[in-house]
């Protein structure tokens, strides 16, 4: 009777303890699995898409979440000064490789912590005058990624707009000043305008008062039309962007095609999925045992236009047959 008993509490103690011990084993398995750390300027939501293109270029070398690597999210929400303390809890995590897709600030932020971690960035300005890498061909160091151009098209997107209004128009730029790139960027642009005789005026916003601030001084000149730089905090509030746009009446020109199919009147830039994808390619490549040295910064060759002919009527404006034949979509 005795042995009895005692069979029945040891079954019971294990039975018992089993729901305890399977959580703990689970962790245990995922925390041998490589870590990816993916750190961002901007906010998760207006980013799924992106995200998701990222995932899939990590799923093209075999390395699918949760399953044999585990993926670190973390977003700053626009805000740049929490970028430092969220690049420091990633590093906690000893992550294998610290990916930092469509976000200089947070590519900046991620080498000035760390320079054994290998980086993967993708950046839309010129990533050797950011003291990224040491060249494009020849990265160096712990860092390498993906330059999809989009301040060097700056002066491209301002011939787009002479060629939508010949009539000529007051140009505004509107930019984030906390943004590592603003400066550099600004004085591309100015060149650029200068080269052909146009003055631009610069317009800066830091959050979204900022950004609903900026267009009723626009519409105090003639006939004014925008540009916009590139980031983080405009891809978030792309929407709102779009809306201010045709409520005032001003023709823009946006830096990705996010913002035509939002309802911008039109965009001309790289396919940013695909720059996500190759982000993910380079971090599978690296999880792969390759090192962030030997492999050179990828540099896009393709740049879309993409017209929306529904803002254009919206806004009045007949769209130039020459400029609809070089587009590479028309959202109708």
């Amino acid at each position: 009777m005795q042995f009895d008993q005692l069979k029945r509490r040891e079954f019971i103690t294990l039975v018992g303890g089993a729901p305890a011990a399977w959580p703990l084993a689970a962790r245990a398995q995922q925390s041998v699995l490589p870590v990816v750390g993916f750190l961002h300027d901007g906010s998760a939501e207006p980013r799924a898409h992106l995200a998701a293109a990222f995932r899939i270029g990590l799923a093209e070398a075999g390395f699918v979440d949760r399953r044999n690597v585990m993926i670190e999210y973390r977003w700053a929400d626009d805000q740049y000064d929490r970028l430092p303390d969220l690049v420091a809890d990633l590093i906690q995590h000893r992550p294998a490789v610290i990916v930092t897709p469509g976000s200089a600030a947070a590519a900046v932020a991620a080498k000035a912590a760390t320079s054994t971690i290998p980086i993967v960035f993708s950046v839309g300005s010129d990533p050797v005058k950011l003291g990224l890498v040491d060249s494009l061909n020849r990265p160096g160091g712990n860092v390498t990624g993906v330059n999809y151009f989009t301040q060097e098209l700056g002066s491209k997107r301002l011939g787009l707009l002479r060629e939508l209004m010949p009539g000529g128009a007051d140009v505004f730029v509107l930019t984030n000043p906390k943004a590592p790139v603003t400066e550099s960027a600004v004085s591309d642009m100015q060149a650029a305008a200068s080269a052909v005789g146009q003055q631009l005026s610069v317009l800066y916003a830091t959050n979204n008062k900022e950004i609903l601030a900026a267009f009723p001084a626009m519409t105090q000149t003639r006939a004014p039309a925008l540009v916009i730089i590139n980031d983080p905090l405009f891809t978030t509030g792309r929407m709102q962007l779009v809306l201010l746009a045709m409520r005032y009446a001003v023709p823009a020109i946006y830096t990705s095609r996010e913002f035509a199919d939002a309802g911008g009147l039109m965009s001309y830039g790289t396919d940013l999925p695909n720059i996500y994808r190759q982000v993910g390619n380079y971090a599978a490549r690296i999880l792969e045992g390759t090192r962030p040295a030997d492999l050179p910064v990828i540099q896009p060759t393709k740049f879309e236009l993409v017209i929306n002919l529904a803002a254009a009527k919206g806004l009045g404006l007949e769209i130039p047959t020459t400029l609809l034949a070089r587009a590479d979509e028309v959202i109708e």
